[in-house]
């Protein structure tokens, strides 16, 4: 398959020595096994384009919060206000289909060894109005996934496999994966793949895609990747998905100092 090659010719770089732990995550589709810690926030606010042929779809912003309880257990909200524009139809928008969620990490081996989290998830429903203009589906959907990420030679996988079992509507599974490397000790580069596939319906795609995150300072991450459709241009295929955003880091005191050593404090005079 021609992906197969992009991908590597993408992720060859990424073999390079001196890796860090890549994750999947915001502001890729694909999660994780990793929590905030204890007590802690994890804020993420974005733009997420996705255009294909005839139609755009603009979450503005999405919206996705995270809190630690414990250090191996995350709950989280996910949600959008979406803009949807359809070749020769006015756009239409509103709050769209949101996602309450708890992951729990069962298998914690330290970042040489395996983890692995369970994240399961229910998709609420919108209003009849809102699926006439688009904006979403009638719901609920539950979706159960697994996450594991381990070191594999130079670089570090992420893995997400889930399922989607709605009552009402077409069942629905996806895979992602997600390999990278620090650049930087502020820049970390990623590339991912992600198949999604619903029974006898849309979504029936493969994805690609590249992104990264550069730590702006204390607290605040700087978000982004771009991608497209590797499985043809036909009806429902993005020829452009996106994800420009931030990530703000709170611990229960303020501000997190993530990975920044701290600053001594000043001598007294003697």
């Amino acid at each position: 398959m021609h992906f197969r090659t992009v991908l590597f010719a993408l992720l060859l770089p990424l073999g390079a020595p001196a890796l860090a732990l890549a994750q999947a995550g915001p502001p890729y589709l694909s999660n994780d096994p990793g929590t905030p810690g204890n007590g802690h926030w994890e804020i993420n606010l974005a733009a997420v384009p996705t255009v294909g042929q005839g139609y755009g779809v603009y979450q503005l912003p999405q919206i996705d919060i995270n809190y630690g309880l414990g250090d191996r257990v995350q709950l989280t909200y996910q949600g959008a206000y979406e803009v949807v524009k359809t070749d020769g139809e006015a756009a239409t928008s509103g709050w769209g289909n949101a996602f309450p969620g708890i992951k729990w990490r069962f298998i914690d081996q330290g970042e040489d060894g395996w983890q692995v989290s369970t994240f399961p998830m229910i998709e609420t429903g919108v209003s009849t109005p809102a699926q006439q203009r688009g904006l979403g589906s009638p719901g609920p959907r539950y979706l159960l996934s697994v996450q594991a990420a381990h070191k594999v030679g130079p670089v570090n996988v992420d893995v997400d496999v889930g399922w989607y079992l709605p009552a009402h509507g077409a069942h629905e599974r996806f895979t992602g994966w997600v390999v990278g490397r620090d650049i930087t000790s502020r820049l970390e580069l990623d590339a991912e793949i992600y198949d999604d596939r619903a029974r006898d319906a849309l979504p029936r795609q493969t994805t690609l895609d590249v992104g990264g995150r550069y730590r702006l300072g204390r607290g605040f991450i700087a978000l982004f990747m771009a991608g497209r459709s590797v499985s043809g241009t036909g009806a429902g295929q993005p020829q452009f998905l996106g994800y420009f955003g931030i990530q703000i880091l709170l611990k229960d005191y303020g501000l997190a100092l993530e990975d920044e050593p701290a600053e001594p404090p000043p001598e007294r005079e003697r």
